[in-house]
């Protein structure tokens, strides 16, 4: 297997998106000298090519690729090659338009846009492997090659289809997943409205039907799907493995929450080389620092804790929200060095010149319509040159305080139809819950339900709807050893197939939490409850409130009014070593930081009063060194407390005692051994 870190990189890759193809070769070389004066390390290069590579079936053209590939070396360039497969060109869909993705109301995509294919199409798959093997045959030992880049954004903005290649595969896969087909009956649930099969050849997808649809089927598809695009990523990763043996393969994520939704990223994240993502801010009004964070963790998280790549931001404003705002002044340093203190191993964006046709040529760039006198570009060449200073930190990881779990299957089961209340958003509360540890200044691991939290003092489940046994037995033995669980509302409620489990709610988590829930009562829209706790103080909630039955919990925080008053609202359980909290109602912010404060106090964990709020403190560990990142967000000078003296790397002066953090900046600190 190859490294995961791009090949020939020697320091921290900064660079974006080059897509030469949409500008007259003259152009090329002033690029380069531009890519040289801002210190671009590395570009992605032939996402978008297809078209221009075999622009008739099995008619290719590599010259233009091979003047750009040997440019960029000859200036210390490196290259992410990537396969063209997101983008197949016009001929192949004339030739297959069923390769076209069909929505689920039966209406196929039409070509024109990015990302239309159906991921069952024995003719795309074909023709994708056909382009790829010719890229690794003619690529594969490229002296300007670092990386092997698949397809772009696998997700974006079509997962599922629902033709008939898609029906055909669906049936292979519940096969090979089942066995039989009496098997899929008992998963399903089939005798509910009479849906019961007697044969494979039965069964179809999802499609849209008069009233709400089996969710165990639709849960399952949203599993096939993903299945499938990662079965194409599979095949393209093995041929560059073959053929390009000591060049590691990514694709690039979107793990913001906000941004894909199809893709469960623990899966993937075992699949690539190396994991790699794409963030944009959403520029809703809430505090974009804080989703930006939440991304870092969660990418660093799906690649194990391991060094990661931001293959893909903004320097500046976006075009595809309803509002489009430019950053700040110093904006797009302090995003591009916050992922780095989470993990990344630099920062890319998309892309390096703004287009002037498109979809896309209102999307900022590094080199904008504005040009080289503008201050996107002069803050381009800062971060360039700040991310040069930070080189000796390569292969340090990001030092974790607590951890959080989180499982897209879950996510995916709980958007299903007919929940208990439309207002309950699993998003939402993981974004609240770590929104709360953030401003705790904790640093956030996310963890799947069954994997190893041994490490972590506290541990919270925000949303975790679907919670397999194996999930609850991992839980209760994490707190039995010593950890501090906090359990939000509606988890544990059902297995893998969407089934409640028996003996009544919580389900899996009944015996780690030490409590039943007789019912549920959601609140009407605007209600809002008081719940009362050690002292008379109060908290407020809303959304959702829960009959609880204590079993071994005491209750600490108690309805005061609305459907369940007198009835536990918060409570404490300790078993074996540790302590097990459950939150039964959607808690306000200063209401969960109280909760999530008395958890971390049975944690062992120190508050960290000293540090103001949005000013970041990220640490990074290694053999390469011990590094601070201090990000201040406000518009407010700060001082930030040094365990130890060091020098900082941006500005090159030592430090001791209190580091000064001017408002909006960024400092990064070796710390002395």
């Amino acid at each position: 297997m190859p490294d995961t870190a791009p090949r020939g990189l020697r320091r921290l890759a900064f660079g974006g998106d080059y897509n030469p193809e949409q500008w007259p070769e003259s152009v090329w070389q002033e690029d380069v000298r531009l890519m040289r004066e801002a210190g671009v390390t590395m570009v992605s290069v032939g996402i978008f090519s297809w078209a221009l590579l075999e622009p008739e079936p099995g008619a290719y053209d590599f010259g233009w690729l091979d003047r750009v590939l040997g440019l960029l070396h000859e200036n210390g360039i490196r290259v992410a090659l990537g396969t063209p497969t997101v983008a197949p060109p016009a001929w192949f869909y004339r030739a297959h338009p069923d390769a076209l993705p069909v929505g689920r109301e039966g209406v196929r995509y039409a070509f024109g846009s990015r990302g239309a294919i159906c991921h069952s199409s024995p003719a795309y798959r074909a023709a994708a492997a056909g382009i790829t093997t010719k890229l690794a045959e003619r690529y594969g030992a490229h002296p300007a090659l670092a990386l092997w880049h698949v397809h772009n954004e696998y997700g974006v903005p079509v997962s599922a289809c629902y033709c008939e290649n898609c029906a055909a595969h669906f049936r292979r896969w519940l096969a090979t997943r089942y066995g039989s087909v009496e098997a899929v009956n008992e998963a399903w649930g089939t005798a509910f409205w009479g849906q019961h099969y007697t044969s494979y050849e039965q069964i179809d997808p999802p499609r849209l039907t008069p009233t709400v649809g089996n969710p165990a089927q639709q849960l399952d598809h949203r599993r096939f799907a993903d299945a499938t695009m990662r079965e194409n990523f599979r095949m393209e990763r093995d041929i560059l493995h073959r053929l390009s043996p000591s060049v590691p393969v990514t694709t690039n994520f979107m793990t913001a929450l906000s941004q894909c939704d199809s893709v469960d990223y623990w899966a993937w994240g075992r699949e690539v080389d190396l994991v790699t993502n794409d963030h944009y801010l959403i520029t809703d009004g809430r505090r974009t620092h804080v989703n930006l964070a939440m991304a870092a963790d969660l990418t660093r998280s799906v690649a194990g804790g391991a060094p990661w790549l931001l293959l893909e931001h903004a320097t500046s404003g976006v075009n595809w929200q309803p509002r489009n705002p430019a950053k700040r002044p110093g904006e797009m340093a302090r995003n591009s060095l916050a992922h780095v203190a989470r993990g990344s191993e630099g920062a890319m964006f998309f892309q390096w010149r703004q287009s002037r046709r498109g979809a896309e040529k209102f999307h900022s760039a590094m080199v904008p319509h504005a040009g080289t006198d503008s201050r996107v570009w002069r803050e381009v060449v800062g971060l360039g040159a700040g991310l040069d200073a930070l080189a000796a930190l390569r292969g340090t990881r990001t030092v974790p305080d607590v951890a959080m779990v989180w499982d897209w299957e879950s996510w995916w089961a709980q958007g299903l139809e007919w929940r208990p209340t439309q207002d309950h958003d699993a998003r939402e509360r993981a974004d609240s819950f770590y929104e709360t540890l953030y401003d705790r200044h904790l640093t956030v691991d996310f963890a799947h339900p069954e994997g190893d939290l041994s490490a972590y003092p506290l541990v919270v489940v925000p949303a975790l709807y679907l919670t397999t046994e194996a999930a609850g037995r991992n839980l209760k033995e994490y707190v039995e050893n010593g950890g501090t669980l906090v359990v939000s509302y509606f988890s544990g409620i059902v297995d893998e197939h969407d089934a409640v489990h028996e003996g009544g709610y919580p389900g899996a988590l009944r015996d780690v939490l030490g409590l039943g829930v007789e019912e549920w009562s959601p609140l009407g829209e605007g209600e809002t409850v008081t719940v009362t706790g050690p002292d008379g103080a109060t908290l407020t909630g809303d959304v959702w409130t829960e009959f609880v039955v204590e079993r071994g919990a005491r209750a600490v925080w108690t309805y005061a009014d609305g459907p369940a008053a007198g009835r536990p609202a918060v409570t404490r359980h300790r078993l074996g070593r540790g302590t097990a909290w459950y939150v039964s109602t959607r808690l306000d912010a200063g209401s969960l930081g109280t909760i999530l404060g008395a958890a971390c106090e049975d944690a062992s964990l120190a508050p960290r009063g000293d540090l103001p709020r949005d000013v970041e403190v990220v640490r990074r560990s290694g053999e390469g060194g011990e590094y601070l990142f201090v990000l201040n967000h406000t518009a407010h000078d700060a001082k930030v407390p040094l365990c130890s003296p060091g020098t900082e790397l941006l500005g090159g002066e030592r430090v001791s005692g209190h580091l000064s953090s001017p408002a909006g900046s960024v400092r990064v600190v070796r710390l002395d051994a």
